[in-house]
């Protein structure tokens, strides 16, 4: 098993490495691949030293699995290079998400549909996997009508740069890095990605089109609006979610308690509900202050965390990989 991590000098990509050898990822080669500039840099991992390798050197190793965390413009110029060798990659970009040919992959939900055909597999945005990982049970027994998120999301979800410009702004720097266009810290930035001609950001509409994807029902209503704010340990979301059927509250809590990667943390009585900074470093999708939204029937409100770089990107990526090898989907 040779196996590639690209983009293995960013926060996802360092965290890729860390959930490896977290989770004892078994394989014989380890190639660790970044841009230009980082080429020839040491890596340590499991107390070997990697050298940063090229894209092209890479591809010409043919590795049987490419983990990619780099970027969409990468993903899209370097992922068929890849599949053409036979490397089946696992994309963290949006450049793959909504093709029609290609699988958006939550292995607890939907593993189940990859074949060793599939060469290219997105994995999903992180605020789509979080909320999907609640909802999906839910769907399941009393199908979903309607969505309606709004998203609180930690800087890390943009990269070093967002963390940098939060510590320096905390630090009372005025002139130092600036990846927003307003200050982050001790603020809530209405705009994560670019703005489309309908009013929503590209992350809102992500958020729409992939949790229809990924639970295979279109007819679902979905809206969402997706906020920055200066957090780092994971992103939360508000939750509320209309059902064609009537929900006991009780059957709920117990159907989540019973997912696999869903913890629920809500016991008001004792402040007991998911936060940020609990969720830093850990795989599970955590949901609590579940109640039901007495302005209307069948619809419940729910809060929802899970940390962004674990499930959000290289836990849920490292798992489709898991899923590959179990299944001998891969060679």
């Amino acid at each position: 098993m040779r196996l590639a991590v690209v983009g293995a000098t960013g926060l996802v990509g360092q965290e890729l490495l860390r959930v490896l050898e977290e989770r004892q990822v078994e394989f014989d080669e380890l190639y660790l691949v970044a841009s230009a500039k980082s080429v020839g840099q040491k890596i340590k991992f499991k107390g070997k030293e990697y050298s940063i390798k090229s894209m092209e050197e890479t591809v010409a190793l043919a590795p049987d699995i490419a983990i990619f965390s780099a970027g969409g413009g990468t993903s899209l110029e370097w992922a068929p290079r890849f599949a053409e060798k036979g490397t089946t990659v696992i994309d963290n970009s949006s450049a793959w998400r909504m093709d029609p040919t290609k699988k958006l992959i939550v292995p607890e939900i939907n593993g189940h549909v990859l074949t060793s055909e599939d060469l290219i597999i997105a994995n999903p945005n992180c605020s789509t996997i979080q909320m999907v990982m609640a909802l999906a049970p839910l769907h399941k027994k009393y199908q979903i009508k309607r969505i309606v998120v709004s998203t609180y999301q930690s800087v890390t979800g943009t990269g070093k740069d967002a963390v940098q410009q939060m510590m320096e702004e905390r630090q009372g720097i005025t002139n130092g890095i600036k990846v927003y266009p307003h200050k982050i810290d001790l603020n809530a930035l209405p705009h994560i990605d670019s703005f489309l001609d309908n009013g929503y950001t590209k992350e809102e509409m992500k958020m729409v089109n992939e949790t229809r994807k990924i639970l295979e029902d279109q007819t679902i209503g979905v809206t969402s609006t997706t906020v920055r704010i200066p957090t780092i340990g994971g992103h939360s979301e508000a939750v509320n979610v209309e059902f064609y059927n009537d929900f006991d509250l009780k059957a709920v809590r117990e159907i989540l308690e019973n997912t696999p990667g869903v913890v629920v943390q809500d016991d008001v009585k004792n402040n007991i509900y998911p936060m940020p900074i609990n969720s830093k470093g850990r795989d599970e999708v955590f949901v609590g202050r579940l109640r039901r939204d007495e302005s209307q029937p069948n619809t419940l409100n729910m809060w929802v965390v899970s940390d962004n770089l674990r499930k959000g990107a290289a836990t849920n990526a490292v798992q489709i990989a898991e899923f590959l090898m179990e299944k001998s989907l891969v060679s």
